[in-house]
């Protein structure tokens, strides 16, 4: 049996439908053989069969197709009804219903999803039968038609399916080659940054630096510059492939007895490289909660970078991070302009950024690995946003209750 054939038999086999129709039009029309057969030039071959006379045939049975009247119908592409063989002046002396033993026939035409003839929706009884009739004429053409739609279901979810693998695959390979790309690029970038840190050293060195004309100075800051900006890009391109690659994105959870500090470094550094915008902070955190206190301060960066990059800076920034007895929480406003319902079911996709955004800063993924982030420590990310402020919230449950334990408060 040719590989088309069983995927034809296959694609019969897999539609539900077809043992219901099978049942209802032998019930209806009293006939005790019902099938579905595919049917070709050189080849009938049985895909489904309900079958109540003994003939035997099985699917994935063959018949010889000049034994059989569907050659016929795949010729005309008409159906062929029969409702008592041997006393029909057309059929009597015909051999085929005498070497299976019928008198009632029908044989319906089945079409495929490009509209060419796949088989026929067959039935018969070694009795006469009343078939010749409008009633069953529509009942049955219903359920041929039926049968044909289903086919072509069938071919559309199968072609779907092999187009959704197509582009895991090309997806996966996608990812797998940005990691490995990340992955490479970090020691060039890593011997630069040594490079461009001896140069920052010499240059401050106090006897050389008054022989260094400011155009130099210049140079190197913005070489620091791009090469920090570098280092952020790869680490967000690597945290992207570790969450599509892996299992989310990894992260390493301990006892944090430093968060306060590590987190006022990172606002520092974002102040300093944005010195017209104006940050308040409140942190009032609890010792001894359990985090990745490297992740958490990702986060916070990427959200105040996001509120830094898309806020009005003629407005404070307020960052707020407070846990109480269950919860740790952290928040970032902003003013400036709302940010739509629409908008709001797509921050924390990756590469996606707001279309008629002029402001394109990195890869778009920053709010992307913040939701990861919070995802890996049980938590969730929420906005809230109008024409006054926006906000966005990370919440995480606290593995413990923390409310005899020492605080970190700074304003």
């Amino acid at each position: 049996m040719s590989t088309e054939i069983q995927r034809d038999i296959q694609a019969i086999v897999s539609i539900d439908a077809i043992p219901h129709i099978m049942q209802i039009l032998a019930s209806s029309l009293q006939l005790r053989f019902i099938c579905v057969a595919r049917v070709t030039e050189q080849a009938w071959t049985m895909c489904a069969v309900l079958d109540k006379a003994d003939f035997g045939l099985m699917p994935g049975d063959h018949l010889e197709i000049d034994t059989t009247f569907c050659r016929t119908v795949r010729a005309s592409k008409k159906e062929i009804v029969i409702n008592h063989a041997s006393a029909d002046k057309e059929y009597r002396d015909n051999p085929i219903p005498i070497m299976y033993g019928f008198e009632s026939y029908f044989s319906y035409p089945i079409f495929d999803a490009n509209g060419e003839f796949f088989g026929t929706l067959c039935g018969l009884d070694p009795e006469p039968r009343e078939l010749r009739n409008e009633k069953v004429h529509g009942q049955i053409s219903a359920f041929a038609k039926l049968i044909s739609n289903q086919i072509l279901l069938s071919d559309h979810i199968e072609q779907t399916h092999a187009q959704l693998d197509d582009a895991k695959k090309m997806t996966r390979l996608q990812e797998q080659y940005i990691a490995i790309l990340g992955h490479d690029i970090r020691t060039p970038l890593s011997s630069i940054q040594i490079g461009i840190n001896f140069l920052d050293d010499v240059i401050k060195d106090s006897e050389i630096a008054s022989t260094i004309q400011v155009p130099v100075f210049k140079a190197v800051s913005r070489m620091k510059n791009s090469v920090q900006r570098m280092t952020r890009l790869i680490e967000d391109a690597m945290d992207f492939t570790h969450s599509r690659v892996g299992h989310g994105l990894p992260v390493e959870l301990a006892i944090s007895h430093d968060l306060s500090k590590q987190l006022h470094y990172t606002i520092e550094e974002l102040a300093t490289a944005n010195p017209q915008a104006t940050i308040n902070i409140h942190i009032d955190i609890a010792y001894g909660l359990v985090c990745d206190e490297k992740r958490i301060c990702q986060l916070l960066s990427n959200l105040l970078k996001n509120a830094l990059v898309h806020g009005d800076q003629t407005h404070p920034i307020y960052v707020k991070v407070i846990t109480n007895n269950t919860e740790f929480l952290l928040s970032v406003t902003n003013s400036g302009t709302a940010i739509s319902d629409e908008s709001k079911t797509r921050l924390f996709q990756p590469f996606w950024r707001k279309e008629e955004s002029d402001k394109k800063e990195g890869l778009g993924l920053g709010l992307f690995i913040a939701s990861e982030i919070a995802s890996a420590h049980e938590g969730a990310i929420t906005v809230s946003s109008d024409s006054k402020n926006t906000e966005f919230t990370f919440t995480f449950p606290l593995s413990q209750p923390l409310s005899n334990v020492r605080k970190n408060v700074s304003y």
